[in-house]
């Protein structure tokens, strides 16, 4: 990608809509050969922009959710134990013995996604997500600091592992808790915001090509006016896709028609926030008689 607004171009291609200052971080992360941080509200399109990326790149998705308790061994390697154990009882039947450094070599090293990522020797480097690091605990962030930093893995037992081509690397977060200062020096980053009714109509319109122009616009005007109220869970950008999509699929072409209040659950995932947008759909239709 040459330029912020050849990033725009190849993403928009892909059905993944930016702005410019996406396009610009997007950019930035690539000539750099940094890996990128985005933040943002859960929703607003942080996992489906790695995800285009990658398509738009025509190159590998590798993807690591983060979770509490996410070890080093589900995200960096493991040793294979039961191939290990084979060997031992193998070496055993043929009387022989095998020394430990038999055992740690690389014919039993699984690749977890972080190693799989630096290893990959495709003509073109994998973009590897690392989905809402905030879910894990601070102590694997420090697990990442040679990774981001140097594109490197070390593996005690047989030495550093180096990425040929530095995989793509893009991180997201929802702000659950406050990242390392450490980590956010070794990346670029991006704050998402939710896009304008304008632009959210623009990414619906492309999600659910099948719906009524005039269903898209009221109902991505009207996602924009509940995530104004004091909601458990604000409906973001993948609710409003789904909500269109049930509509659509129903044959809705108006917000005033009879099935849209059996809907709401595609957009409130709490049952006060049932309540408060159910409320607010009445409202919404009183203004538009």
């Amino acid at each position: 990608m040459n330029s912020p607004e050849d990033v725009r171009l190849r993403l928009d291609a892909v059905d993944y809509l930016v702005d410019d200052g996406l396009a610009m971080a997007v950019y930035l992360s690539l000539r750099m050969g940094k890996p990128l941080l985005l933040e943002g509200e859960p929703g607003v399109g942080k996992t489906a922009a790695a995800k285009a990326l990658a398509l738009a790149l025509g190159t590998p998705f590798i993807r690591l959710q983060c979770y509490e308790g996410l070890t080093a061994g589900e995200a960096l390697y493991e040793w294979n134990y039961q191939r290990q154990l084979l060997a031992i009882r193998l070496a055993e039947a043929r009387q022989e013995k095998l020394a430990d450094a038999d055992l740690f070599t690389a014919e039993f090293l699984q690749d977890r996604p972080i190693l799989k990522a630096v290893r990959h020797d495709g003509p073109q480097p994998p973009v590897l997500l690392i989905d809402e690091i905030d879910r894990a605990d601070d102590e694997f962030e420090a697990l990442l600091f040679e990774f981001l930093g140097e594109g490197a893995i070390t593996v005690p037992e047989l030495g550093t592992f180096t990425a040929a081509r530095p995989p793509i690397v893009v991180l997201t977060s929802n702000r659950s808790r406050e990242l390392h200062d450490a980590l956010r020096r070794r990346c670029l980053y991006h704050w998402i915001e939710f896009p304008s009714p304008a632009r959210a109509a623009s990414i619906v319109r492309r999600a659910v090509p099948g719906a009524a122009e005039p269903l898209i616009r009221s109902a991505t005007e009207f996602v924009g006016r509940v995530r104004a109220l004091e909601l458990d869970k604000a409906p973001g950008l993948a609710e409003a896709i789904d909500w269109v999509s049930a509509l659509a699929a129903l044959g809705v072409t108006d917000l005033a028609e009879d099935d849209v209040p059996r809907t709401i659950g595609t957009i409130a995932k709490t049952p006060d926030d049932r309540l408060a947008v159910a409320a607010a759909l009445v409202a919404a239709r009183q203004e538009s008689r």
